[in-house]
């Protein structure tokens, strides 16, 4: 079965209004970043002997500061890559107020390295350049490779931070439940979760969910070891 219609009336809807790119890269970004940060200093922590009552001030600490921190950076990163393709859309406007021909000239090259030559070249350059937001819209794609549906700072930032929130606070757990081997369940419980971000990540990808699960989890493990060796050394 096919991924989506293609029913007339559903090409119209779904190409008039694309998606973009949504959140998902600020949830895989923020989910891991969470998971490791907090457990690194829950290991780094327990390398040096100190009372799960350190580790819960530290853990809680980078939880909410280190989540805001990603998420104010997430909005500010959005939002200049939102400024810069206002900045160049005005520069498009200014060149075609000043040199159409040399913009309409460029037009033609980039729908001719989309295979388009001849009669339908031309006409297709002439229908183009006779609206100018879809000139621009062209430009923007083709000159700069930005693409037409711009991300959102806001909701970037939200996701980013409530992502980080879930998937730091696992770590946690065992010692906010005053678990037995409070540390033994945080290292099970954070691989558990860098594997699960890891296998839900692979449904908008290629890899199997195994095989970006355990990618997921190697990446996770090694900074946590590092974590844990850097601890020791401060250990009494």
């Amino acid at each position: 079965m096919p991924d989506h219609s293609h029913t007339p009336e559903a090409i119209a809807k779904r190409i008039g209004a694309p998606p973009g790119r949504g959140v998902l890269r600020d949830v895989v970004y923020g989910g891991i970043d969470g998971s490791v940060t907090t457990f690194a200093i829950v290991a780094g922590v327990a390398g040096a002997g100190l009372s799960p009552f350190v580790i819960v001030a530290l853990g809680l600490a980078n939880v909410l500061a280190d989540g805001f921190s990603m998420a104010a950076g997430n909005y500010s990163g959005t939002k200049a890559e939102q400024d810069n393709a206002r900045r160049l859309r005005q520069i498009e406007e200014r060149h075609i107020a000043l040199y159409p021909e040399g913009e309409r000239q460029e037009v033609r090259e980039i729908l001719a390295q989309k295979g388009l030559s001849g009669d339908v070249l031309e006409e297709a350059t002439a229908a183009i350049t006779a609206q100018q937001e879809s000139w621009i819209d062209l430009m923007m794609e083709g000159e700069y490779g930005i693409a037409g549906v711009e991300p959102d700072p806001m909701r970037a930032a939200i996701a980013t931070f409530l992502a980080f929130l879930v998937a730091g606070l696992i770590p946690l757990l065992p010692f906010l439940l005053g678990l037995e081997a409070a540390f033994a369940w945080s290292v099970w419980m954070t691989a558990g979760m860098f594997f699960a971000i890891g296998a839900v990540k692979s449904r908008w990808s290629l890899a199997p969910w195994w095989r970006s699960g355990l990618e997921t989890l190697a990446i996770g493990g090694a900074a946590a070891a590092i974590a844990y060796v850097v601890g020791t050394l401060f250990s009494a």
